[in-house]
């Protein structure tokens, strides 16, 4: 097969194991995920009597790919043939590439986790009649001084997942559990400042892994239970950065999994036709602000929701505000109340919330956002709606809300 390639280098992590990944600049949406690039990473291991290749990259992207991939081949002095294809998880961005590997290997041995392979199937009608090696945690793979221990993986983030632990060499290549979407020109957490790398990995676990909250803990227990972590030297994630200091985003994780935020912080979100609801909003962030209390504030008419997640992800509650438009809130919030619901933020803690806004007729937009939330895992503290716009004693009331509320999450 003749597979489109551009000259690209290879990049090393430790000998024998390189990064053969794409830089994909341009990307700015990725399933409602909003971003300025990102990296489709996967890595090449030069075993003594294998090649092996741990994932691959987003179909149509693969120029990069080919380039490092026989960059690194060239470095390393070796005949240029993939042995073995290591696919952790199926979505496309990880797996899109491989009816390329095959074609161009044909006797390539792909090993994947038995939920993997009717995915792979689908997602690949070229590979339907492939057999594919299906593993499950405890099995290894030997290759030639180099070892590799399967993980299952489900639900972080899809049920086929999988960990792959580079044994010799202590790195755990993890696909999109510990990622981030970002795209730089450096490889290794090192090279990023931390606050950018955290604030990246806190986005991302917002957007991608709160579901999978309760599984975090339990994971990282695992992985200790099998002597993995006490030899972990690096964790190398399908986006983003490599971590060659794995606690530190071990430790955020647990975190961010289990609530344990340090600081009190309450986000807002609002849409608003006319202004009162606005003003509402700006009135019981004072209250929350007079209590020595951090607030975020993201105007859905121009934000974006997964920015607004990113906060609600370490805030301890959040005020829901949008007007009654024939009886429902006002469509402006729809899309990031549907996204609340899809997170299940419920899954790591009972967030307080609030809501509130403007109505002309008989209202009913606070009652549905309740409910709403209410159904997302949230605990509703607080409903205030008003008619049209709000009186100086109604945005009063407002700033004893905030103010109440803030002292709730202190408590």
């Amino acid at each position: 097969m003749n597979c489109d390639i551009m000259k690209a280098d290879a990049y090393k992590i430790v000998d024998d194991v390189y990064w053969v990944g794409v830089l994909d600049w341009d990307i700015r949406d990725y399933h409602g995920y909003s971003l300025n690039g990102t990296t489709y990473n996967c890595y090449l291991v030069f075993g003594e009597d294998k090649v092996a290749l741990i994932d691959n990259v987003y179909p149509g992207k693969s120029e990069q790919f080919w380039g490092r991939i026989k960059d690194a081949f060239e470095k390393e002095g070796r005949e240029f043939k993939i042995d073995v294809v290591i696919q952790n998880h199926i979505e496309n961005d990880h797996s899109g590439s491989l009816g390329e590997v095959v074609a161009k290997f044909p006797d390539v041995e792909v090993y994947c986790s038995k939920k993997a392979e009717p995915g792979l199937k689908n997602h690949l009608p070229e590979l339907a009649d492939f057999e594919f090696n299906t593993v499950k945690t405890g099995d290894s793979l030997d290759i030639g001084g180099k070892t590799f221990q399967f993980v299952n993986a489900p639900m972080l983030h899809w049920p086929d997942s999988m960990f792959t632990m580079l044994m010799e060499d202590g790195i755990l290549f993890s696909n999109d559990a510990f990622g981030q979407h970002i795209c730089l020109s450096e490889r290794l957490d090192t090279d990023v400042d931390p606050v950018i790398l955290t604030e990246a990995a806190r986005k991302y676990y917002a957007n991608l892994i709160t579901l999978a909250s309760p599984m975090v803990g339990r994971k990282i227990e695992e992985l200790a239970s099998l002597g993995l972590v006490d030899i972990l030297k690096m964790i190398a994630p399908c986006h983003g950065q490599i971590f060659t200091n794995p606690s530190f985003i071990l430790d955020l994780y647990t975190k961010w999994s289990t609530g344990s935020y340090e600081g009190n912080k309450i986000t807002f979100i609002y849409d608003t036709m006319h202004h009162s609801t606005q003003r509402m909003a700006y009135a019981m962030a004072e209250g929350v602000m007079s209590e020595g209390v951090e607030v975020k504030m993201y105007f859905m008419h121009d934000d974006d929701k997964s920015d607004a997640v990113t906060d609600v992800l370490d805030s301890k509650a959040i005020f829901v505000g949008a007007p009654t438009m024939m009886n429902n809130p006002f469509p402006g919030i729809g899309d990031v109340m549907y996204y609340l619901n899809c997170l299940s933020f419920g899954n790591i803690e009972t967030k307080k919330a609030v809501v509130f806004g403007s109505k002309g007729w008989a209202g009913g937009s606070a009652r549905v956002l309740a409910a709403n939330l209410e159904g997302a895992g949230f605990e509703v503290v607080e409903q205030k709606e008003l008619d049209f716009k709000p009186s100086e004693e109604d945005l009063e009331e407002c700033y004893e809300i905030g103010k109440k509320v803030a002292q709730m999450i202190k408590d």
